[in-house]
């Protein structure tokens, strides 16, 4: 025999994933916008990153030289 349906447990289930979801998306915004701003974690990221842009221009620039020289 099918179980009888409990609709409202199940829709407060579904909204009880729903808020976990969103809370965690608003957590995971905030860490990237803390880490934009250039909180504690982000000022060394950010510094990491122009560092890698600057070698990859490097590479690049030695790589357009490379087959004349």
């Amino acid at each position: 025999m099918a179980r009888k349906p409990n609709y409202s447990f199940e829709k407060r289930e579904r909204e009880r994933a729903k808020a976990a979801k969103k809370a965690a998306r608003a957590a995971a915004k905030a860490e990237k916008a803390d880490a934009r701003k250039g909180g504690p974690e982000g000022a060394e990221g950010a510094e990491g990153a122009e560092g890698a842009e600057a070698v990859e221009n490097a590479d690049a620039s030695e790589t357009e030289r490379s087959p004349g020289e």
